[in-house]
């Protein structure tokens, strides 16, 4: 079995004011999966994020990152931020340059590669976030979608092996929300982590290979998707619903009277399975 890339151990964090955003997270983060963490406004994840990426450190408990606990000195948090990348919900917040190739340019260049290597890895994210006829224009012209994606972009370059993204569908409209969703299918690997917060149930349940549900500062469930949402109590108290793909499944399976415990993932296998599952019902002539 692999060792987790990040393990959280009884960390708590509480802000200046006396805020107590994280209480005691107990938290196992493996390579390669794609996961998605859910709950209300306040509940911690925007927080969480930030002691990943080591931009905050813990009040209390310690991180782990390959089995190393981190220490937050210098040059262990420079190396940490190369490996953990995080894109904000809100672009402008790390978009500052002149130039669309310049932002993304920025991260990989300041790692004091060989400048062939760097236009060798920021045309190849380009290429991949379909930002290449943007690379002259000013970032802080471009439309929230584009932003999105110059933002992905620069953090690609860095070649992270833990990339965070905080709602990184808020604010878009459902074409460049699944425009932006296909593209983090695109970027994901198994040597690559991928961790997004959302409000969104059934992006979550449809994305993620793992679920991690935060209330007040608390992981109330962490596990595969189906797993989580049928847990009743643990979406009454996150103020959270079932996925669509799971209510009207189960809807189907009630009028029909068939026994499953088969759940479809996605949108495309619900509508063969309801397919499936109409048509054995259907008498023959």
């Amino acid at each position: 079995m692999k060792s987790p890339l990040v393990t959280l151990e009884d960390v708590s964090y509480q802000y200046g004011d006396g805020t107590i955003a994280l209480n005691d997270i107990k938290l196992s983060i493996e390579q390669g999966k794609k996961i998605a963490l859910i709950g209300n406004n306040g509940a911690g994840k925007s927080t969480l994020f930030l002691l990943l990426n080591g931009i905050i450190k813990p009040s209390k408990g310690f991180i782990t990152y390959k089995g190393k606990k981190i220490t937050y000195n210098r040059k262990e948090i420079k190396q940490l931020r190369q490996r953990v990348g995080i894109v904000f919900q809100n672009p402008d917040s790390q978009l500052f340059s002149s130039s669309v190739y310049e932002d993304i340019m920025f991260g990989p260049k300041n790692l004091g590669l060989p400048l062939d290597l760097v236009k060798q890895k920021v045309q190849e994210v380009m290429r991949l976030t379909e930002t290449e006829s943007l690379k002259d224009k000013p970032p802080h012209f471009l439309s929230i979608g584009q932003k999105k994606r110059v933002s992905i972009a620069g953090v690609m370059a860095m070649e992270p092996e833990l990339m965070i993204l905080d709602e990184p569908t808020a604010g878009l409209d459902p074409y460049y929300s699944r425009k932006i969703m296909e593209l983090l299918g695109t970027l994901h690997s198994q040597d690559r982590t991928m961790i997004l917060s959302t409000h969104n149930v059934d992006l979550a349940y449809e994305w993620a290979d793992e679920v991690i549900v935060l209330h007040d500062g608390e992981i109330l469930s962490q596990g595969a998707p189906y797993n989580v949402f049928q847990q009743i109590n643990v979406l009454q108290k996150s103020h959270l619903e079932k996925p669509w793909v799971m209510e009207v499944y189960e809807k189907l399976l009630e009028t029909t009277g068939v026994t499953s415990t088969t759940y479809p993932s996605k949108k495309a296998e619900f509508f063969e399975m309801m397919k499936k599952l109409l048509s054995d019902k259907t008498p023959s002539n």
